[in-house]
């Protein structure tokens, strides 16, 4: 059975999301140009807000599962 693939940009805002929460840096984005490096970026953003704002790892991880 074939394994349907995620969209690109649901796992770009999930790993800048995670990026956003560990506390690193924003220039560390992979994607150099286009729509993965802004959805990155966004998800970086609400990640970093959710960081400041206190939520716990595990409210961090059903926020991105409702994504």
């Amino acid at each position: 059975m074939k394994r349907q693939k995620r969209a690109h940009s649901e796992r770009a805002f999930a790993r800048g999301y995670m990026a956003g929460t560990t506390g690193r840096s924003r220039s560390l984005c992979p994607h150099g140009t286009g729509e993965a490096r802004h959805v990155w970026l966004s998800g970086w953003r609400e990640g970093r807000e959710d960081h400041w704002n206190g939520f716990n790892t595990l409210a961090q991880v059903q926020k991105l599962q409702s994504y």
